[in-house]
């Protein structure tokens, strides 16, 4: 695989940045979420703070008995608050559905505004009796009775569809006409339809109602009566529910867009709640257009905050009452909050939470309030957009940038491996037009290097080529010495035998150093490994050395520099003398008839020493200065010893093996050339 295939591969990393940004995305979601409980939870107390000190708020009837008798919810009627006052027409129309409660054939729903109530009963009958005008003094034919608190029958009954008027029923069976009730009948395909108007100061906070059907056969021939109060009962009827008109007016400074607010009682029944300011998802949901961004994007954003089910808004069985989870707690008297799906609103969450209303230490009601999740998706939406196409823009950027770069990469390598291939010739030759490049990476360094040992490559290539004649050079004259002294020697030249047996006695001598250069090398790196350190002192060593050298090199001016009195050493000794044996051997190579050689011995730190040879005579190259301790790599031009480039080699072997460093330099004075070893005064292995 290419180099660009697989940065393009590895900028697929990159996708980890809108990853990573969804993952900000969360926690900026559960950071909005826990700050909109943490509100709505406040709201919730702070509603509640107020109505605790106003009891008489929460219930129409003030009596503590309203709040501690055994309820029955099942039988209790319940009506919702009217923003506006009803049209009593008869008809359903304008009327919820689904506030509708069914005792049997019979459905009510109750509405109230201010001192009125306003009841509608859905009955389905497929035989309608109607009351017999001839019998004035009572009641005949289908007919519906409400029953007050103060145990007054009201009896709804009609000979014709139409205007309706409430009868009074008395004990003596009289009746007698209620004018502050109003209504009217009208049939329907499935029965007939009774809406009523009536004030609620009649009721005395309790409402019965039982719908009694004639079966036609007698005037006083009673088939059934159903409703959720019976006439044989002698106990009040149930209470009526209804919100009271105070407390509708102290919450409504409270409601918001978005917000719903509710008093729930003990028995879960919803007392108040915002007008006008139930919780709308769908018109929640239909932002402005300017304020939308595009529904693609929401869809993948809901999805990406959607990732944990949660779970559904708990439903009430009957109308008027409300079955939110916080409401156990609350009634316990701590506050709650939870989220659930919005129920037809895919996308949306829906926030409720509870707080009780206490009063004396006894808990009276509960406010409930709900929200739902646009409150901070409206924002995140933005915020998301902008994220996701930034993400998308580095993203596409960085995925370029990354191809271009690499097809840079994959230009200089492949420039860098043509010219590796067209350095050797067809006929072995190196050619001199390798490309160096100045660029201070990776690639620029290989390409240096790879001119460094080429250049190497083609000086020890170039002494191959020189090996031959030197050797044939060399070899020549000991061996003509050799085959002249025996010539002389056959020829019976016996007066002169000794001096021709001397003369190929140094020949064979000539070659054996020969020889012995050539593999010395060798030997000498199997002897450095074969060695062991010991500790000796390295003055005496430099002290007893320079002696010999100045009885062997008498034709130059030796001296020795020792700063020190003595310096204890871990090293091989043998080792230390064979290396200054070559630098000796070196300086009085080059240096002149006469010429200064220079030994010296210093301290150059706490644990290292600096020892180095110095002679006069010609100046090292410049090109050559860090080469000459490299094998087979001479600058001699001619000398009647044999030098085959290994003896600063060898140098560098032994102050390697001694964990030591070598180098050459000419003299400032451009008087000649000095070598300078540093040696750690303890072996380094």
């Amino acid at each position: 695989m290419s180099l660009r295939r697989q940065l393009l591969l590895v900028s697929l990393l990159l996708i980890s940045l809108p990853w990573a940004g969804c993952q900000y995305v969360r926690e900026m979601e559960a950071a909005l979420q826990s700050g909109q409980e943490q509100a709505l939870l406040a709201t919730a107390r702070a509603v509640a703070t107020v109505l605790a000190d106003k009891p008489g708020l929460l219930f129409t009837d003030p009596d503590p008995a309203r709040r501690q008798e055994a309820a029955e919810p099942e039988q209790q009627l319940y009506a919702s608050a009217a923003s506006a006052p009803l049209i009593i027409d008869g008809y359903a129309d304008g009327w919820e559905r689904s506030a509708q409660t069914s005792f049997g054939p019979v459905s009510y729903t109750a509405r109230s505004h201010g001192s009125m109530l306003y009841l509608l009963f859905t009955v389905q009958d497929s035989e309608v009796v109607y009351h017999d005008p001839r019998q004035n003094r009572r009641a005949s034919g289908d007919r519906l009775v409400l029953r007050s608190g103060r145990g007054i029958n009201y009896v709804i009954a009609t000979a014709a569809p139409g205007s309706v008027q409430a009868r009074i029923e008395q004990k003596s069976g009289a009746m007698r006409y209620e004018p502050r009730i109003r209504g009217f009948w009208q049939d329907s395909l499935e029965g007939f339809t009774i809406e009523l108007e009536l004030p609620l100061a009649l009721l005395d906070q309790r409402l019965g109602f039982y719908l009694v059907q004639d079966s036609g056969v007698a005037s006083t021939g009673v088939a059934s009566s159903v409703g959720n109060y019976s006439p044989r009962k002698r106990r009040l009827p149930p209470r009526l529910i209804y919100p009271p008109p105070n407390l509708q007016q102290a919450l409504a400074p409270f409601g918001d867009q978005g917000l719903e607010l509710q008093i729930v009682d003990r028995q879960r029944w919803i007392l108040a709640r915002t007008e006008d300011q139930q919780l709308d998802l769908a018109q929640a949901g239909a932002a402005k257009p300017a304020q939308q961004s595009h529904w693609l994007l929401r869809a993948f954003y809901r999805a990406i905050l959607n990732g944990t089910a949660m779970p559904a808004a708990a439903e009430a069985t009957r109308f008027g009452q409300s079955a939110a989870a916080e409401l156990d707690t609350a009634l316990a008297g701590s506050a709650s909050a939870g989220w659930y799906a919005a129920p037809d609103s895919t996308g949306f969450k829906l926030l409720t939470a509870a707080a009780p209303i206490s009063n004396k230490g006894e808990v009276l009601a509960v406010v409930l309030a709900r929200q739902n999740s646009e409150q901070y998706l409206s924002l995140t939406d933005r915020a998301f957009s902008r994220l996701l196409y930034y993400s998308l823009t580095a993203l596409l950027i960085a995925a370029l940038g990354l191809l271009g770069y690499a097809s840079l990469l994959s230009w200089r390598i492949r420039r860098l491996s043509k010219a590796s291939a067209r350095v050797i010739n067809p006929d072995g030759s190196l050619n001199d037009d390798f490309p160096v490049s100045r660029s201070r990476d990776e690639i620029g360094e290989m390409s240096r290097q790879y001119a460094e040992l080429l250049s190497r490559l083609r000086d020890y290539t170039d002494y191959l080529r020189t090996l031959s004649r030197k050797l044939s050079h060399e070899l020549r004259t000991p061996i003509a010495v050799i085959q002249s002294s025996l010539d002389n020697l056959e020829a019976g030249k016996e007066a002169d035998s000794e001096v021709y047996v001397q003369r190929a006695r140094e020949g064979l001598g000539r070659l054996a150093n020969i020889l012995t250069a050539m593999s010395e090398a060798t030997r000498l790196e199997e002897s450095v490994h074969n060695n062991q350190a010991e500790d000796f002192d390295l003055v005496l060593l430099c002290r007893d050395l320079f002696a010999a050298y100045q009885g062997l090199y008498t034709e130059q001016q030796l001296t020795l520099l020792c700063e020190l009195d003595s310096q204890p050493m871990h090293g091989v000794p043998e080792l230390l003398a064979q290396m200054l044996d070559k630098l000796m051997d070196n300086a009085a190579s080059f240096a002149p008839a006469g010429g200064k050689i220079t030994l010296q011995l210093k301290s150059a730190a706490p644990d290292r020493v600096e020892l180095s040879v110095s002679n006069e005579g010609p100046l090292l190259p410049a090109a050559m200065q860090q080469q000459l301790f490299d094998s087979m790599v001479s600058v001699r031009d001619k000398s009647e010893r044999v030098h085959l480039g290994l003896g600063l080699h060898i140098v560098k072997l032994i102050v390697d093996f001694h964990g030591g460093s070598a180098r050459a330099e000419n003299l400032a004075d451009g008087s000649g050339v000095r070598f300078v070893l540093e040696l750690p005064l303890v072996r380094v292995d």
